[in-house]
């Protein structure tokens, strides 16, 4: 593993509806086809672990992870474009890991498109193997797209 070790001024706390207008800036520039700010509201109500991820008071990533029984599902996760490559995104879903885990999460589960290759290179790097494909689980301009579903044991 050769990603960078986390700066002393990042951490994780619960995301509120206050923090979404940052959310949705970090969304819509990471994906074709982003989820929208009542997504991310449905996600908190819903009693979804939605964190964020901050440096100095400023948020650069995100993460929402649905548990039911021992399975932990990852919903969304992302970092800025400006902070990618320095291992916050590994850092990050490995935090999901975590709690996933103290929750009797045996197993994690997510999708991702087969286009994706940064996250399934990251995904892979941490343990999760490809389980089967969706088809057309994904929007895209010409149609839709499959998803790769991938898990990893906890």
């Amino acid at each position: 593993m050769n990603a960078k070790l986390k700066p002393a001024n990042v951490n994780f706390r619960e995301m509120q509806a206050s923090d979404l207008d940052a959310v949705m800036q970090i969304e819509s520039v990471n994906f074709p086809f982003p989820w929208t700010a009542g997504n991310f509201k449905d996600s908190i109500n819903s009693g979804y672990i939605c964190l964020v991820l901050e440096m100095t008071s400023r948020i650069i990533g995100y993460a929402v992870l649905m548990i039911v029984l021992d399975e932990a599902h990852l919903l969304n996760i992302s970092v800025t474009p400006s902070q990618k490559g320095q291992g916050l995104g590994r850092h990050l879903l490995e935090h999901m890991m975590q709690i996933s885990r103290e929750k009797g999460g045996l197993n994690m589960f997510l999708e991702v498109r087969p286009s994706n290759v940064s996250a399934i290179t990251l995904y892979e790097s941490i343990g999760f193997n490809e389980m089967g494909v969706r088809p057309g689980y994904y929007p895209a301009n010409n149609g839709r797209e499959n998803a790769v579903l991938m898990g990893v044991a906890l």
